[in-house]
């Protein structure tokens, strides 16, 4: 039987930053509209759409452990355990685990819609949900398919950003749309670090992320571009909002990561960058939401 220590380590405690910084940015976006947004109502609904998106990170994780497990694809595994490869946890246990942390964002979103009043959201909901457990998950796994980072972008880019922004400051704005970009691209980044660090196991079991359909030499430039991406954003919104260069302040785990990334880093030696880089993302999304809410 797993040890409460190992559940907490399955569920990747590394990867929240991926959550709650797509919610900050939202919610900076969402400020930035005026004093108005400041409203107790709007804080708790701010608060819902960061439940949902903590107990969707989780749940993926949870679901990408049983689904992994069950094929085989852990046995080489150069990253941290996993339950069911390891043999640690039952895969049915560790599927309960992902269907209750999906139950657990449902029905905050169901709440959120409810304040929101905004009933088309079900659908957005529903996609995410599908979304979370088909990238490893189902007969035909998109990850497997090399389409994990677009799926993050648009999941944790464009859907998390944009919908927050939408439910706390009841529209989209072109600066939620680039800080949504921003985020989107920085989060997908961390994926690419993780399969770039996966990339020789994932080869030898068919698991054709995009990383190994691109290769060790694009998948550090990918890397590297999308990295970047927020950097630029910051430069752009600069000029009708001075502060947010304060996102600036973010190079200062960026620029390690790089380094690290083209110095040949491989297999666990990538472990590091996959975490820094999404304290990267975090320190990114807290600066520029903070100055736009400024």
């Amino acid at each position: 039987m797993a040890s409460a220590a190992q559940w907490i380590a399955a569920a990747r405690p590394r990867t929240l930053p991926n959550a709650i910084a797509p919610v900050l940015a939202g919610w900076g976006a969402a400020a930035a509209l005026g004093p108005s947004h400041w409203a107790p109502s709007h804080w708790a609904r701010a608060l819902l759409a960061l439940v949902v998106a903590l107990a969707l990170v989780i749940g993926v994780n949870y679901a990408n452990d049983y689904s992994d497990g069950i094929r085989g694809t852990d046995a080489l595994r150069v990253g941290p355990m996993r339950l069911v490869g390891s043999g640690a946890a039952a895969p049915g246990a560790v599927r309960a685990a992902a269907l209750a942390s999906f139950a657990v964002a449902a029905v905050a979103g169901l709440v959120l819609i409810m304040l929101a009043e905004r009933w088309w959201l079900l659908a957005l909901g529903a996609a995410c949900l599908a979304g979370a457990w088909y990238y490893t998950g189902g007969p035909h796994p998109y990850g497997y398919a090399g389409l994990g980072e677009l799926a993050v972008f648009v999941f944790f880019g464009l859907a998390a950003v944009l919908g927050t922004q939408y439910v706390v400051g009841g529209r989209v704005t072109l600066t939620g749309c680039l800080v949504a970009v921003a985020v989107g691209a920085m989060s997908a980044a961390v994926l690419v670090a993780n399969n770039l660090r996966d990339l020789s196991t994932d080869s030898a079991t068919a698991k054709h992320t995009l990383a190994v359909r691109l290769g060790e030499h694009r998948t550090r430039t990918l890397y590297t571009a999308l990295v970047t991406v927020p950097f630029a954003v910051t430069l752009g919104l600069a000029i009708t909002r001075w502060a947010t260069l304060a996102g600036l302040i973010a190079l200062v785990g960026a620029v390690p990561t790089l380094r690290r990334v083209w110095e040949g880093a491989r297999g666990a030696e990538l472990v590091p960058v996959l975490r820094d880089t999404a304290l990267t993302l975090l320190i990114w999304a807290s600066a520029t939401a903070l100055a736009l809410a400024w």
